[in-house]
């Protein structure tokens, strides 16, 4: 797979009729490798493994009800009271990280109400923290470590 603009990390594979996997560590389980999940597999180890997030305390393909529909988010990181506390929208690196993905991210927040939004192609990372009480946001030059979360 591409080389992300992440640090490099050692992964479990298999090969099944053709089709390659990847295991997923949160999940415990192998999962199809495509893209996308490249990313969110190196991603979610960089949280647990350089920010210290938990892997108990991090979701993989949330489910979650927007408007009544049923959507999943990539990556919910929780607080240690279990709140969530951010959403990571993963990409696979041949899509462009552009308002679309924040859009996508933004909807999912309607029903978790997080503070930091991240979105991620593995080439490119933007971290958006959101004042919930004053409805304001900046983009952050790094990721709160997991200590960093309320």
């Amino acid at each position: 797979m591409q080389q992300l603009n992440l640090p490099v990390f050692s992964f479990r594979y298999k090969e099944e009729n053709g089709k390659k996997f990847i295991f997923d560590e949160v999940r415990k389980k192998f999962v199809a490798l495509t893209p996308e999940e490249w990313v969110r597999q190196n991603f979610l180890q960089f949280m647990n493994r350089h920010l210290k997030y938990p892997q108990n305390l991090t979701g993989v393909e949330k489910m979650i009800k927007v408007h009544g529909l049923s959507q999943r988010c990539d990556i919910v990181l929780y607080n240690r009271r279990g709140k969530p506390a951010m959403i990571v929208e993963c990409k696979a690196p041949s899509v462009k990280v552009d308002e679309n993905t924040l859009s996508q991210a933004a909807r999912y927040n309607t029903a978790l109400e997080v503070p930091y939004l991240v979105l991620t192609n593995g080439l490119k990372h933007y971290c958006i923290y959101i004042d919930l009480k004053e409805g304001s946001h900046s983009v952050e030059s790094r990721f709160p470590a997991f200590e960093e979360l309320q």
